[in-house]
């Protein structure tokens, strides 16, 4: 590779790294991951006991055994096919909890700051419009009010 190309490459590189995206996406990546860890820290540390406080066991800790038998042997190893169907119900419900708190706390708001943005938008333009066409109904006004001036022969300059 030329030391021209290698330039050129670096260069659309960093232009690619220092536009608002990269930086922006980059930060919700890392507030997301430590977002998810306080969801799944709730999951674990209040919903998970309180499933645990109406059945018998943690949530994480629910299975079902497809072939049996579904117990360590001696050696740590597990004997037969246990389905750890509890693992996957914590899961979802972090997964929800998580939808939840994003939609409710970001993309609703979002949603409506635009839809109020978008609006107030609107009406300026409308105004704006309004301003054009009261200018030139003006305008023609004046046009009208010379070229009849003009046409009578009177000058009413002092």
């Amino acid at each position: 590779m030329s030391e021209e190309k290698k330039q050129t490459v670096l260069a659309g590189f960093k232009a690619f790294l220092m536009r608002g995206n990269v930086i922006d996406l980059a930060v919700a990546v890392v507030i997301g991951a430590a977002f998810t860890n306080v969801v799944n820290s709730i999951v674990k540390g209040v919903i998970n006991p309180l499933v645990g406080a109406f059945g018998t066991q943690d949530l994480e800790k629910y299975s079902s055994c497809l072939k049996q038998p579904c117990r360590p042997d001696e050696n740590g190893v597990m004997q037969g096919i246990p389905i750890n169907w509890g693992l996957v119900l914590s899961a979802a419900l972090s997964f929800l909890i998580t939808a939840a708190v994003v939609y409710f706390l970001m993309v609703l708001p979002m949603a409506k700051y635009l839809a109020r943005r978008a609006a107030r938008d609107k009406a300026k333009e409308a105004t704006t419009e309004i301003m054009e066409v009261t200018e030139i109904e003006l305008l023609k006004e004046i046009r009208d009010a010379l070229v009849a001036q003009r046409g009578s022969g009177h000058d009413n300059t002092p």
